[in-house]
């Protein structure tokens, strides 16, 4: 159905936010679908400007005490000025993620105004972008995707009227355009660098005609005279290959040993088997059906005009989503950065590159959940090429074992502290963060294995940082900092204002994490017993979580007064969303806080970017309001979307993508606080759904049904056994008996709040119904 699984308009793309993504985690494209002139602007993952710096301050050992005692004195200017000194790195920023260029596709007596039928999509079903029209009387198609199998970008170029096929097509990049040449008779190529120090990149063309003729003209190449043609793209540079050219060549020269139907039928079954994993239904209605109808950008259109609300518009975008993350991050490649892998531009908004203070970390929130483990692994790919850097900096920076990051990094996987700004600079929790997404994944897997080998190490690391970094502060507590609350400023009683400073509530509430992580990790693998006694003593001595005189959660140790109370990061409310301390069944009082925290920073206009109104999605949904949580669904569909449905920060950050489609996973099953809670924030606009192939934490994979609001049909399959905890607000028993050795029969509960708890034994491979009692 096209109101669920596709993007589709009725005019080419005119700006650059209106074309479509296509991607294989590595390459992608941007395709426009115009008529005589196309662009397909192109990208590949490790074309960034430049190479790794040493910029480590020299002096930041002398002066850190210095800056940790004015800190504690309330001295904010005076401890700013010398942490500008002597902290900061110079180079002060790292170097941008860069276009690779555009392919032309000129088409000599196609004239946009002479166009009938003008149809351009892209279907999330198979990772197909198309174009079609019709020129005097002559129907052409074009069809684009992007292949992870063959590693190559495969453009499909047809007629229906025999030999009416000429174009010529050309590479280029502006303004850094390197040299370009002729491949045989049928092929061109591109290549250049990316500044000194900086990679080696390479593009290659190659045409493979049915009929007609095909010839290379200068660094041009004419199709004349034909009615099907495959056009063969790979793009590669000296991260991954000695000679980025020979590599292309030889992807190319793979790929063609296959037909168009073969090679489009390989791509589609690799990326079903991730994209089909999950399916989002929301209710169908006739007026939805008449929405469907309706080209994608006056659907957002209307809702932008206040029109009402659109059920297969929010499928599509959670499904967008989905789509996007497979697009922008497989094995091999490298994460997706705050673009994804889409950039047109040579001087990208902050630098498209990795930040980390909670951008990085939101693209991935839907992996796991989504049941798409695979794409996470270019990020953990990343964090292990992050570590030895880590380490430098923990070292010379701090004095400190361990591994440290600060807020950005890059392709190079840098630590140090990137910027000018004393707001997001001095903040060591980067790496802190990260690697907790590997404990996600162990949570979700239960791969004892994966714990082992590749993400207690990491996590260790990480946390051993901390065990030489805190300090006792004067009133007692173990504290972090010098640090900020990413990336806001508070205000002493004396007017002064600041950002830095010691023991910020994101700070604790992620060593927390941490420290917990680690603890959990040292039990189940029966090691590091004195390790982890260690960090269960300095966790008792991290300072608690506070209410503040507005009934807050209070964001710093005192409980000053903000800047800007709308701010768009929401840091103090880590502890809810993505972490785990903060829950309305476990600490209701906390809740209330961070309830009262959310409507603190929406009243005085919080949630103004993309991103920012993702997150509040995400944390009104931990706290169980449904109907929160969609008023901000819809206030991203209406503020928040470009016409091709990428997210507007504004501009473009993809993190409001991931963290939309997050969300709406997070409105349907919660398993952060080791149960599974059914439809814990279903809004009552949403009366009857069914969602297939959601991830629980514990190795669970859900099917609901749900209908006038009430839970009908749950299935639970089990990858490993245990224990399986239930939450639902109505009651419900399992369909058989269960019986398992060793583990007890199945029992229900009742919590207050009509709260109903199943607890019953599972076995791995096992599948288990659950019937609701009316």
């Amino acid at each position: 159905m096209k109101n669920r699984s596709k993007l589709w308009y009725q005019q080419p793309a005119a700006i650059w936010t209106e074309a479509l993504p296509i991607g294989n985690g590595r390459l992608g494209a941007m395709m426009f679908g115009q008529v005589a002139e196309e662009r397909i602007q192109l990208n590949e993952d490790s074309i960034w400007y430049g190479g790794p710096k040493e910029g480590l301050n020299p002096d930041a050992p002398r002066y850190l005490g210095e800056i940790r005692n004015l800190l504690f004195a309330g001295k904010v200017e005076e401890a700013t000025r010398y942490a500008r000194m002597a902290l900061f790195s110079a180079p002060k920023y790292y170097n941008p993620y860069l276009p690779l260029g555009d392919l032309r596709l000129y088409f000599h007596s196609h004239v946009a105004s002479q166009t009938q039928d003008y149809h351009r999509e892209l279907d999330l079903d198979q990772a197909v972008a198309s174009t079609s029209y019709t020129v005097n009387g002559v129907k052409f198609r074009r069809e684009l995707f992007s292949s992870y199998p063959d590693q190559v970008m495969v453009i499909r170029l047809t007629c229906d009227t025999p030999g009416q096929l000429h174009f010529s097509a050309n590479l280029n990049r502006r303004p850094y355009e390197g040299l370009s040449g002729a491949w045989g008779d049928d092929g061109i190529w591109m290549n250049g660098d990316c500044g000194k120090e900086g990679v080696a990149y390479a593009c290659a063309v190659k045409a493979v005609a049915e009929d007609g003729r095909v010839s290379v003209v200068g660094d041009f190449l004419s199709v004349e005279g034909a009615t099907q043609v495959t056009l063969f793209l790979a793009a590669g540079s000296t991260f991954r290959s000695k000679d980025p050219l020979a590599a292309c060549k030889a992807q190319i020269c793979s790929a063609e040993a296959y037909t168009y139907d073969v090679l489009k039928e390989r791509h589609v079954r690799d990326y079903r088997e991730l994209y089909g994993r999950m399916d989002l239904k929301l209710a169908d209605s006739t007026a939805e059906n008449e929405l469907a109808a309706l080209p994608t950008d006056r659907r957002l259109e209307r809702m932008k005009e206040g029109q009402g609300y659109d059920l297969g518009l929010t499928e599509l975008l959670f499904n967008y989503g989905r789509y996007l993350l497979i697009a922008s991050s497989r094995p091999g490649s490298l994460p997706a950065n705050l673009q994804g892998i889409w950039n047109d531009s040579f001087t990208p908004p902050w630098e498209s590159k990795y930040t980390i203070n909670i951008n990085t970390q939101m693209n991935y929130w839907p992996a796991e959940v989504c049941g798409l483990s695979e794409c996470h692994e270019p990020l953990f790919d990343h964090i292990e090429r992050m570590q030895p850097s880590g380490r430098q900096t923990a070292r010379e920076l701090y004095g400190c074992s361990g591994f440290v990051a600060h807020h950005n990094t890059n392709i190079w996987g840098e630590t140090r502290p990137e910027g000018l700004f004393p707001t997001c600079v001095i903040w060591p929790m980067g790496a802190a963060w990260l690697v907790l997404h590997l404990w996600e994944r162990f949570r979700f897997e239960q791969d004892h294995k994966f714990l082992r080998d590749r993400a207690y190490p990491l996590l260790k690391d990480a946390a051993v940082f901390f065990i030489d970094y805190l300090i006792a502060s004067p009133s007692g507590y173990m504290v972090s900092g010098p640090s900020v609350s990413p990336e806001n400023r508070y205000v002493l009683e004396n007017g002064t204002s600041g950002s830095l400073c010691m023991g910020p509530a994101m700070d604790t509430q992620i060593i927390t994490e941490l420290f917990d992580a680690c603890i959990q990790s040292s039990e189940l693998l029966q090691l590091d017993e004195a390790f982890r006694a260690q960090l269960v003593q300095l966790r008792a001595k991290l300072p608690p979580q506070r209410i503040g005189k507005y009934g807050q959660i209070m964001e710093w140790l005192e409980d000053y007064e903000e800047e800007d109370k709308g701010h768009r990061h929401i840091s103090q409310l880590f502890a809810l969303h993505p972490g785990t301390q903060i829950s309305p069944h476990r600490t209701p009082e906390l809740s209330q806080a961070a309830a009262v925290t959310l409507a603190r920073r929406i009243e005085n206009g919080g949630g103004h970017t993309g991103w920012s109104s993702a997150w509040i999605l995400n944390m009104y949904a931990r706290l169980e309001e449904g109907d929160q949580a969609l008023a901000y669904v819809n206030t991203m569909l209406r503020k928040s979307m470009y016409p091709n449905l990428f997210d507007a920060h504004p501009p473009f950050q993809i993190d409001g993508n991931f963290g939309f489609t997050a969300g709406i996973a997070e409105m349907l099953l919660h398993s952060h606080q080791d149960e599974l809670s059914f439809l814990p924030a279903l809004p009552s606009a949403w009366a009857d759904g069914d969602v297939v192939g959601l991830r629980g934490r514990g190795g669970y994979r859900i099917d609901l049904s749900w209908r006038q609001g009430q839970l009908t049909r749950a299935v639970i399959h089990a990858s490993a056994s245990g224990i399986c905890r239930v939450r639902t607000k109505c009651l419900v028993t399992l369909q058989a008996a269960v019986e398992a050795a060793g583990l007890p029969a199945a029992q229900t509960l009742v919590e207050s709040g009509n709260s109903h708890i199943l607890l019953f034994p599972v076995e791995a491979g096992g599948s288990y119904e659950l019937i609701v009692q009316s």
